[in-house]
């Protein structure tokens, strides 16, 4: 059986060559590494607008059925009735998961791409490659 040790300074082999094909290798997970941070950014916004939906969702329970609701549609506020304003917060929320669901699934294709070429490159390169953050 293989056991897992820290190799000594004589052991490390810090003479390996990079070939064209371990350079590509490296740029892709560079660029994985750049759009990974740039997706989980992206999805902390979209979790921070969803819990600001959420309570929106909450207001507009505790509102008045007669009452004229100003309602964010891009830049602009618009008055809607109360019903016709929760219709429009569900389907904003519902777009909001998707878009959730789909920008996860995105991290976690990237999160898979990136240990695979982990793998791949601390098998040739072992210490004398950092890849991580």
């Amino acid at each position: 059986m293989n056991s897992l040790r820290m190799l000594g300074k004589e052991e490390e082999n810090d003479d390996v060559e990079v070939t064209w094909e371990d350079q590509q290798r490296i740029n892709t997970f560079s660029k994985l590494n750049t759009r990974m941070r740039n997706l989980e950014e992206k999805l902390q916004e979209l979790k921070q607008e969803k819990e600001a939906l959420d309570d929106l969702a909450t207001e507009l329970e505790l509102a008045d059925e007669d009452e004229l609701v100003l309602y964010r549609v891009g830049e602009a506020f618009l008055h809607m009735p109360l019903p016709k304003a929760q219709k429009r917060l569900e389907k904003d929320q519902s777009d909001l998961d998707a878009r959730i669901s789909n920008l996860s699934t995105s991290t976690e294709d990237c999160d898979t791409q990136m240990k695979a070429l982990k793998v791949q490159l601390y098998a040739k390169f072992g210490s004398a490659i950092n890849l991580d953050e």
